[in-house]
């Protein structure tokens, strides 16, 4: 109840602040009813646009986490370390430098089948029987350190493509148009249907294989849903948004403790607190730096970047 709370007050804030502020009841009159005003217009031409793509990158982004912490068994896990978000951002490299592609909404296609591709690379890498989450993640950090070395070299040969990467690379949902929200929407959605799907296979998983087993539970079909519903996630949401560093990390550790190891339960905690977060970080980054803005890829770098550093100390000391 607390987040739907905190959900509606983000999205309230998110459509009031910005370089011209908005009142909020002439925010929610334009959410409402419309009008012509230039207000109205404001918010109905790029605050809800914005709000929108921010609520279903958070939403997926957060589900992302929690899955990708149950498959690999790691706490520290997040969608950047599975090769998922490099694929997606070298898909995106290629469309800006070799096919011309300009805005968000083609690039959703582009770095959806860039992670797409890369997801089935580590899982064949890694093996594909579920057996060895710590071979996927190694598989994972390899791709992803390969992928980096081509973006570099794309777009050091290329100034014009360097140009265009690093203002998608930093993480903004700035200037993102409804039709963006719209085309991520339907992979959001079936990202989300499958993780529900294949969630008790992985609460049963975390008793070890041969219980899984015992139970009936199939691990490598598991591990291979589990994957299919982390890269739809993954990215999409990296293709609407750039690659958003540490929100699955955060909302993962918030709702293992709330809602425990469960993931019945923790998947919906996670789309949500993941929309939250996304959408008060994006807030945030306006009123950092108003009249101009702070991108919400910097501001959630700089809050999960502490929370690594807790942990992997922590992890030192024992």
């Amino acid at each position: 109840m607390l987040l739907a709370v905190l959900l509606v007050l983000a999205c309230t804030a998110s459509l009031a602040v910005g370089s011209r502020p908005v009142p909020v009841d002439a925010a929610l009159d334009a959410l409402l009813h419309g009008g012509a005003t230039a207000d109205a217009l404001i918010v109905r031409e790029l605050r809800i646009p914005r709000t929108a793509t921010g609520l279903l990158v958070g939403a997926a982004l957060g589900a992302a986490g929690l899955l990708m912490q149950a498959v690999t068994r790691n706490r520290l896990a997040d969608p950047g370390l599975l090769g998922v978000n490099a694929g997606a951002s070298a898909a995106v490299v290629v469309a800006i430098g070799f096919l011309g592609v300009s805005s968000a909404g083609e690039y959703v296609w582009f770095a959806f089948g860039g992670a797409a591709v890369a997801a089935v690379l580590v899982h064949l890498v890694g093996g594909g029987d579920g057996r060895d989450p710590i071979g996927t993640v190694l598989a994972g950090v390899a791709l992803g350190a390969c992928l980096s070395a081509l973006i570099g070299i794309v777009t050091l040969l290329d100034t014009e493509t360097f140009e265009s990467y690093r203002f998608w690379v930093v993480g903004s949902l700035e200037r993102r148009e409804l039709g963006t929200a719209a085309q991520l929407a339907p992979f959001v959605a079936l990202g989300l249907v499958v993780a529900a799907l294949v969630a008790p296979g992985l609460n049963q998983l975390a008793l070890g294989h041969d219980v899984a087993r015992s139970l009936g539970v199939r691990p490598g079909a598991v591990i291979l849903g589990a994957g299919a519903a982390i890269t739809l996630l993954c990215g999409a949401a990296t293709a609407a948004a750039g690659p958003l560093a540490f929100v699955g990390l955060l909302v993962a550790h918030l709702v293992l403790r709330l809602a425990g190891p469960d993931l019945r339960s923790g998947l919906p905690l996670a789309a949500l607190g993941g929309a939250v977060l996304v959408v008060v970080g994006d807030v945030l980054g306006r009123l950092i730096a108003a009249p101009g803005e702070v991108e919400v890829g910097i501001v959630t770098a700089l809050l999960g970047a502490p929370l690594l550093f807790h942990l992997a100390t922590r992890r030192n000391a024992r």
